[in-house]
């Protein structure tokens, strides 16, 4: 009886160690809305600074951020046109490196999209819109779709930043043609499963949002001029929002929690919360705030209260998830990006600086702050948080802060 008992728990172990390895990464944490599940962090920083722990100064030039999985670091970077994943050890030294192709090098040039491992498998969207799938463990490929030719869409005007969403055995991403405009792929083999033909407009920058509903699975993505919803299931378009701004650029994934949806774009067009219904079916207008314009850095939702800086309005500020309330506004530090953890507000600003800030309606109150030296170009990477640390890439360099 004693080792049927061993046997039943090891097989258990075994069994969620299995189901936790195919759990897909995200881009901007867990859940795909910028906030980490790390405890006992920091609330304050020493006057020079959080420890500089490591930091790796060979990524090339790109502007995503760094996943977890295997037990390393993935990221995507570009060299003079290439673009590579780079695997990382977590003591920060190169386990090895792998091109996937052509990257975008245009204007803001290097890789945009954020690598998705799934297992032993990984997903990476080029700028120029191809997508691979490659071996985890040493950057075989898999299969290969160049999305623009093999569908019918077309690139925009930065590069397309998108990181796909993979979802059991589907992966999706947008074309943003006028037949093609979303689509579903088996993840395996990358064959076609369906084909949406949404508001037939071109992408826009945007990673994005799977919600589960009891009776469906709701897939929300910006487009160029509207927000859609779309069943997971067959494609099928269920609703469509106004929104659009002078680039049709809607970089930031939207927010869901509780029933209510907060999709936001830069260039002054603000944030709008919409209320779904309960099978997601359709929505309505809940309020809507100018301000809060963010364009690229996303924000947070912390019990009840959204966090964020503005783009056109380039304040910090902190709203009611239920009211659209302001309770705050601050120019403390620039505008730019905010991730959190353990109730506190990591902000890293366009012009480098990166300031803890305690999660509270009450004001935005700095307990620690620092300036960014290390790296190149613009100051865009989406911060992370994994076991303690908070790592920071800019441009070339990857940075691993101690915050715990």
């Amino acid at each position: 009886m004693f080792t049927k008992a061993v046997n039943l728990i090891l097989l258990l172990v075994f069994t969620g160690s299995a189901i936790l390895a195919q759990v897909p990464t995200k881009w901007r944490g867990p859940n795909g809305n910028g906030v980490y599940n790390d405890t006992g962090l920091l609330k304050k920083w020493p006057a020079s600074g959080p420890e500089i722990i490591w930091h790796f100064d060979g990524l090339g030039e790109g502007h995503s951020s760094p996943v977890f999985a295997n037990g390393a670091i993935y990221l995507s970077g570009m060299e003079e046109t290439t673009g590579y994943i780079y695997v990382l050890s977590t003591a920060g030294g190169l386990k090895w490196k792998v091109p996937y192709g052509e990257e975008f090098h245009e204007s803001y040039p290097g890789s945009r999209s954020t690598p998705v491992i799934v297992g032993d498998l990984l997903y990476i969207y080029s700028g120029l819109g191809v997508l691979t799938c490659m071996d985890a463990n040493n950057g075989d490929v898999k299969w290969r779709k160049d999305v623009f030719k093999d569908f019918d869409g077309k690139n925009i005007r930065w590069g397309v930043t998108e990181t796909p969403v993979v979802n059991d055995d589907l992966i999706y991403i947008t074309p943003g043609g006028k037949k093609d405009n979303v689509v579903a792929m088996n993840r395996f083999a990358g064959d076609l499963v369906w084909s949406s033909p949404g508001k037939g407009e071109t992408s826009a920058y945007c990673t994005p949002l799977l919600i589960e509903f009891p009776s469906r699975k709701l897939l929300v993505t910006h487009t160029a001029d509207h927000i859609i919803g779309i069943d997971a299931k067959d494609g099928k378009m269920l609703w469509s929002y106004p929104q659009t701004n002078r680039w049709q650029v809607h970089a930031n994934t939207p927010i869901y929690y509780n029933g209510g949806l907060f999709c936001f774009s830069g260039y002054g067009q603000g944030g709008v919360k919409l209320e779904l219904t309960d099978d997601g079916s359709s929505v309505e207008k809940a309020w809507f705030n100018d301000k809060l314009d963010n364009r690229i850095g996303g924000m947070v939702l912390i019990e009840g209260y959204l966090y964020g800086s503005g783009d056109n309005n380039r304040q910090w500020r902190c709203v009611d998830w239920k009211t659209g309330e302001e309770k705050y506004v601050s120019t403390d530090i620039g505008k730019g990006v905010t991730v959190a953890a353990d109730g506190m507000l990591f902000c890293y600003s366009e012009r480098g600086e990166l300031a803890l800030v305690e999660a509270t309606p009450a004001g935005f109150n700095p307990t620690g702050k620092t300036k960014v030296e290390l790296g190149s170009a613009q100051h865009w990477a989406h911060p992370v948080v994994n076991d303690g640390k908070l790592y920071l890439r800019h441009g070339n360099t990857l940075i691993a802060y101690k915050v715990k």
